[in-house]
């Protein structure tokens, strides 16, 4: 089975009060540690006078690097579990910053791990999320009168047909799946009793947008 990966396409804000305590959860998609410091250096910079910017990030295929801080709050209470919002969601390559704005009224340990992970559940259900699949891109040359059988069978199969070439002959530049690949170079066969061309361009990788996950 072909490897699916769940990652942020669009990060958003989310935000938890609590006892006048505000806590600001910024998101973003990272692919190594230097652009989540950097990320984690630019919303501590854009909130420099909050007393606290907590962060948590996850990062590899099958998130082999995970890293958190509780910058200045009691251990436990903030960074890890916000990385354990993330890893709950089963979301890679992405880092969370929470900034909090102390209220005046100290909240325990229980009112921390609380208000850190709501905020980033906050921020993640606003989010844009997806899943990346392991794909190949196929070129496809068929003869006009072959348009509308492939059409309809590629459509029922929500497969992205816009990029197209409509010349002599028609062109079709598929991304499909890895896992379904074999299926639809035969279905596209039958359909055309052979008339098609079908060239194997070369790996890709397949966004699916999800609303939440």
């Amino acid at each position: 089975m072909a490897e699916e990966i769940k990652v942020l396409l669009e990060g958003a804000s989310g935000e938890y009060e609590e006892k006048k305590s505000r806590f600001i959860a910024t998101l973003k998609a990272v692919s190594s540690e230097e652009e989540a410091a950097e990320f984690i250096a630019s919303v501590k910079k854009k909130y420099w006078d909050a007393r606290h910017n907590c962060s948590a990030y996850i990062i590899g295929s099958r998130g082999e690097l995970t890293r958190c801080s509780d910058d200045g709050e009691p251990s436990g209470t903030a960074g890890r579990p916000m990385l354990e919002v993330l890893s709950g969601k089963g979301v890679t390559d992405i880092c969370a910053v929470v900034t909090r704005y102390f209220g005046g009224t100290l909240l325990g340990t229980g009112g921390l791990v609380r208000a850190y992970s709501a905020a980033v559940k906050d921020a993640l259900e606003k989010s844009e999320l997806g899943i990346v699949s392991e794909g190949l891109l196929l070129e496809v040359i068929l003869d006009y009168n072959d348009v509308s059988s492939v059409r309809y069978l590629l459509e029922k199969r929500g497969i992205d047909l816009s990029d197209a070439d409509y010349a002599a002959d028609v062109t079709f530049r598929l991304r499909v799946v890895s896992d379904i690949s074999d299926v639809i170079e035969k279905e596209i066969t039958e359909a055309t009793a052979g008339r098609c061309l079908i060239t194997r361009l070369g790996e890709c990788k397949i966004v699916e947008r999800i609303k939440q996950l």
